[in-house]
């Protein structure tokens, strides 16, 4: 498994151990302020990333987008979406539905991931922690937040 070693890690909080990073911090990888030592990606976000240059308006913002695929692609191998995520699923949308939150729509993804993490024992590293709130039982959701150079 590659590691995210060519990340800023001047400004970034490398925290010791493996972790499974979200689409909200591939998209903004340079800023994060902490991201782990060990550090993996599904291929839910690979998809996420992939379907990015599609919805771009303009040709600027597509080949930006294509490029941060490319370097993810080149980063990272990802962890796939198996039997094991999809058991975890269960449990994730269980716990968002029993915090009275809807577990589907745009969060849907997001709560994949976030299965995915579970079923690799990986704490979810997010720019977004409070998309996971009702989870935090299940799983070690570190925000990312963002660096300051």
């Amino acid at each position: 498994m590659r590691s995210s070693t060519r990340t800023r890690r001047l400004v970034a909080e490398i925290r010791p151990g493996a972790g499974l990073l979200d689409t909200s911090v591939l998209i903004d990888l340079d800023s994060a302020a902490a991201l782990p030592t060990d550090a993996s990606i599904s291929a839910l976000s690979l998809a996420e990333l992939t379907a990015g240059p599609h919805a771009a308006a303009d040709a600027a913002e597509r080949a930006r987008r294509q490029q941060r695929i490319q370097a993810t692609e080149a980063s990272f191998d990802a962890l796939p979406f198996d039997d094991a995520c999809a058991r975890a699923y269960g449990g994730v949308f269980a716990a968002i539905a029993g915090a009275g939150r809807k577990p589907r729509g745009r969060r849907m993804v997001d709560l994949l991931i976030a299965a995915t993490a579970i079923a690799h024992d990986l704490a979810l590293y997010t720019h977004n922690p409070r998309d996971l709130d009702g989870l935090e039982e299940m799983l070690q959701i570190v925000d990312a937040g963002r660096a300051h150079a």
